[in-house]
């Protein structure tokens, strides 16, 4: 059975001060449409520029994962991120008044309750799910760091962590399914080691920082006057260190709550693939880098598996959805300009159509006439013109539009389509339609192999007083 796409049934809010910045700031989770996805948009910056919560968007993860994109920049997205995966959610806007995320208590816990308490709402289009084919792994020699992401039908966690700290330990800790993530990780608060701490306070690198939002791992010897000493800087009437070997100021939620929370900071940071996984996730020793390193490891599995992956069994003898005359009703294209024999698939964020390469076009007269080559630029074209089916499909009366190209990117042309060949493109949208402009993702298959990609941008225009061509 499919599962329909989720967003929150209403806004709701969360006001905090960011970790490193110390602004104070308030974040507002919105609904979003199907096929959004999570982004976030500063709202205090002119013209509120919206960044993708995407790994190829990921700029700093030197003390938290920082995304930036349009000129603007988040900081400390891991947290909420790992709230929305927490919630099985797939498209939410999170508006943003400054420059990074309100650390709250220093776990996800604050903003799962917020979304919980507003509700979610199943969506009409089916989500998109990545089971992980085979294993997929990520090695820091130097780091001893380990991660692999096996196949598996659930998403599951298995977490290692030893920083060589007698008071801390080797941890593990681990999930077997996303649904454990409110009861057993997403509490699990952030945590340093005091001569971090002490570190970040000496170069004012946590100016939000305060002792209610992280576990302080107290790792050598500490005198009563530096104890006062941060007692002084945090405002406590004392502090002092608990047989746990942490400071005093709370106490644990878990024995293994700093592995849990690096295992809250990997399900946020593996959120920026930008699609819901299936597959078992096992890690020594991660951190923010190998994190977003391995999440763009795998969105580079995902890639390629598309690209492997059979757009369309053709079967010639099978009823297409729209013949060629069927296509000349919503196409404004004719002969020798229509490229596009028939559409086999059409749904609301895809098309499949199909071109019949052969050798008496005319085309091929003056075309490598001697060794014909089908033209790169006519597959384009091709593509483009199955793309404008997916595009007036979206309006009552296609005879009375012309869809105009604004931009081709990330063309390529992999293998050569010879007469006899049948090219089956098929045509995503990459993101939802605004204002009658569609983004496209193009792939042109014959038979198993790819031979031609792009991404396209085109605008559907209304001619006025236009008729329909018979």
């Amino acid at each position: 059975m499919n599962v329909k796409q989720k967003t929150i049934k209403g806004e709701i809010s969360v006001k905090g001060v960011g970790l490193h910045t110390g602004a104070n700031v308030t974040l507002t989770f919105c609904p979003a449409p199907e096929n959004h996805g999570f982004k976030f948009q500063r709202i205090d910056l002119p013209g509120q520029p919206v960044i993708d919560a995407d790994c190829d968007n990921v700029t700093d993860t030197a003390r938290g994962t920082t995304i930036s994109q349009n000129g603007a920049s988040v900081s400390t997205v891991e947290h909420v991120m790992a709230s929305l995966v927490g919630m099985d959610l797939d498209n939410v806007l999170m508006k943003l008044d400054g420059p990074e995320t309100p650390i709250m208590d220093g776990s996800a816990i604050q903003f799962l309750e917020a979304l919980e308490s507003v509700g979610t709402v199943l969506q009409d289009i089916d989500r998109e799910y990545f089971t992980i084919p085979h294993n997929i792994t990520y090695t820091e020699a130097d780091r001893k760091v380990e991660i692999v992401a096996m196949p598996l039908d659930d998403y599951r966690f298995t977490c290692m962590i030893d920083y060589n700290s007698p008071v801390l330990g080797s941890q593990h800790a681990g999930i077997s399914s996303i649904a454990e993530f409110k009861k057993e990780i997403a509490s699990c608060r952030t945590f340093c080691f005091l001569h971090e701490l002490e570190y970040q306070l000496q170069n004012n690198l946590i100016k939000g920082g305060d002792l209610n939002n992280a576990i302080v791992i107290v790792d050598k010897e500490v005198t009563k006057d530096e104890l006062d000493h941060l007692a002084k800087i945090f405002n406590r009437n004392a502090i002092d260190v608990a047989p746990q070997g942490i400071l005093n100021n709370m106490e644990l939620r878990h024995q293994n709550e700093p592995a849990r929370h690096k295992l809250l900071d990997m399900i946020g940071d593996l959120a920026l693939v930008g699609v819901h996984l299936k597959g078992h996730i096992m890690a020594a020793r991660p951190g923010h880098a190998a994190n977003v390193a391995f999440a763009k490891k795998i969105k580079a599995a995902i890639k390629k598996e598309k690209n492997k992956k059979v757009q369309h069994v053709y079967d010639p003898s099978v009823k297409p959805l729209y013949d060629v005359v069927q296509i000349m009703n919503i196409l404004p294209h004719r002969q020798p300009f229509l490229f596009i024999d028939k559409i086999l698939e059409l749904t609301k964020t895809y098309v499949v159509g199909a071109k019949n390469v052969t050798m008496n076009e005319e085309l091929f007269r003056g075309h490598f006439p001697g060794a014909p080559v089908f033209p790169g630029v006519i597959q384009i074209e091709a593509m483009a013109q199955t793309g404008g089916i997916l595009v007036l499909s979206t309006v009552p009366d296609p005879q009375n539009y012309l869809t105009l190209f604004l931009k081709i990117d990330n063309v390529r042309f992999r293998a050569q389509v010879t007469p006899g060949d049948t090219i089956v493109f098929r045509c995503d949208l990459m993101e939802p339609m605004r204002r009658g402009i569609a983004q496209m993702k193009g792939v042109g298959m014959v038979g198993e192999k790819v031979v031609v990609e792009a991404e396209m941008m085109a605008q559907i225009v209304k001619v006025k007083d236009s008729e329909k061509t018979a």
